[in-house]
Order: structure tokens, then sequence, then C-alpha cells
């Protein structure tokens, strides 16, 4: 079988069982599949770069290899230096452990690796798989290896966008539980669902965990965070332009005469 040539990228980094998921995915589709990813676990990066240390590589086999650095740092050695005999026709990000939807995208390394994929004009998906919704801490694999194949090889049959990149999460059900799959939007939460937390160590000083307290919101019909609530494959296209076009018009017509007197 031959194929596209497939960069897989995570960021939760380069022995978790999300990538090794992603790989069989990719592999329904083509033959041709590169792994760089982080050496250590990157969740909540976003589109960090390593400037200030150096970047070490480990080459594990033909195609795979760790970076001792950010999902973006992952996504630049792979295309800059390690596959620069031709940079692959796709990027593949995930699949997360865990939901990227709503606010989360703007934080997360896997969707961040993706952003970084269409920004070097790569053809861009993130892949997540949510959990926590029911109450278990495992999380459900079986439903992104089981559904993965079929909706890439939807998503390669059809155009979108070269600056749009392609946010899918897979919901928190079993596989022949999932109620279909949608074309949302991003949505919004209602709360504030990241916390910290305080805890003392062994010579009574405090320090502090950050995490989420796994509130369910109240999201509008058309959302990811909608979607994926209720059990069906969110796939959210997203790009790079955060202007607010409606506040910009009103702004241009409210300032021009102060701004240009």
């Amino acid at each position: 079988m031959s194929g596209p040539r497939i960069l897989l990228v995570n960021d939760d980094g380069i022995h978790a069982p999300g990538l090794k998921v992603l790989e069989e995915i990719a592999r329904t589709v083509s033959d041709d599949v590169w792994v760089v990813a982080p050496a250590d676990e990157q969740s909540g990066m976003g589109r960090a770069l390593t400037l200030n240390a150096p970047l070490r590589v480990e080459h594990f086999d033909d195609q795979r290899f760790s970076v001792s650095g950010t999902p973006t740092d992952c996504v630049h050695m792979a295309m800059d230096i390690l596959m620069n005999d031709a940079r692959p026709d796709l990027l593949l990000s995930g699949v997360n452990s865990g939901q990227n939807i709503a606010d989360d995208v703007t934080m997360s390394g896997t969707v961040a690796a993706a952003m970084h994929g269409i920004q070097m004009g790569v053809r861009s998906i993130a892949l997540s798989q949510a959990y926590g919704f029911e109450g278990r801490d495992k999380i459900r694999w079986e439903t992104a290896r089981e559904h993965g194949p079929r909706i890439l090889k939807a998503l390669l049959d059809t155009p979108w966008s070269q600056n749009t990149l392609l946010n899918v999460n897979f919901p928190d059900r079993a596989p022949d539980q999932v109620a279909g799959s949608e074309v949302t939007v991003q949505g919004k939460r209602d709360q504030v669902v990241l916390r910290a937390d305080e805890r003392m160590d062994l010579r009574g000083r405090a320090y502090y965990w950050l995490g989420f307290n796994g509130k369910l919101s109240d999201p509008a019909v058309g959302t990811d965070l909608r979607a994926v609530y209720e059990g069906r494959i969110s796939i959210t296209p997203l790009h790079l332009d955060l202007t607010n076009y409606d506040a910009r018009t009103r702004l241009k017509d409210a300032l021009g005469e102060t701004l240009n007197p």
C-alpha cells in the first residue's frame, strides 16, 4: 500500500498510548508514516517554542524520533531537519488523552502542533479522545481506534481551506455507543474549569498543582462541547486568524475620527 507521507506528532510524549493509536489509524491510509514526538509530556504548552536551550533528538528506528522540546519544536524539527528531503503531505497530531474543545484549543499542544503544520503549508488534523464524562478514569482508546480510520479517510476525500486545521474529538463513549459525527463550531464554556490545588510538602511549605475540575457546562447546539457531551464525534475547522471582525467594524466606526482627526 502506498499513500501520503504522514507526520505524527503529539503532546503526551513519544511513549504515549494515544500515539500508538494514531499510528494504527495513519497506517490504514499509508505506509509512509513518520513519528516525531516530544521526549516527555508537553500538555498545555500551546504554541511554545524552545528558544533558550538546545534541542536533542533521539533516533528510535528508521522513521521514529523524539525531540527534547515542545510539540511545535517537533513539527519544526521534522520539516526542517528530519524530513527535509520531502516534507509530509499530512500532519496528524494526537491522539490526545483528553478532549481539546472550546477554550482548551488555545492551550493545547496537540492543536498547536497542527497549527504549526498549516503555518508550514501542510494539511493538518488534531485528534483527541475525551474521557472523564461518565465518572471513569479509564480512557476509551478503542473508540478513537475504531472510528479514527473512517473519519480520516472521509476528511482526506474532502477539500478544506489551506489555512485551516481540523480538530477532531472522539466522545467518552464505547465505540458502539457513539451517536454519529458532527461538523461543529468552537464552543465556549460558561464556567472556569481550571483550578489551582494547594498542598503542603513535608517541610510545611505550600505548593500548587494546576488541573481541571471536570464540570460540565451548558453549551449551545452546534458547538464542539455539545457534540462531545452528547456522544458525537466533533469535527471543528479552526484557523489562525483570531480577528473579531464584528468588533473591528465597530471600532473603525467609533474611532475613525478620533484616530485620524
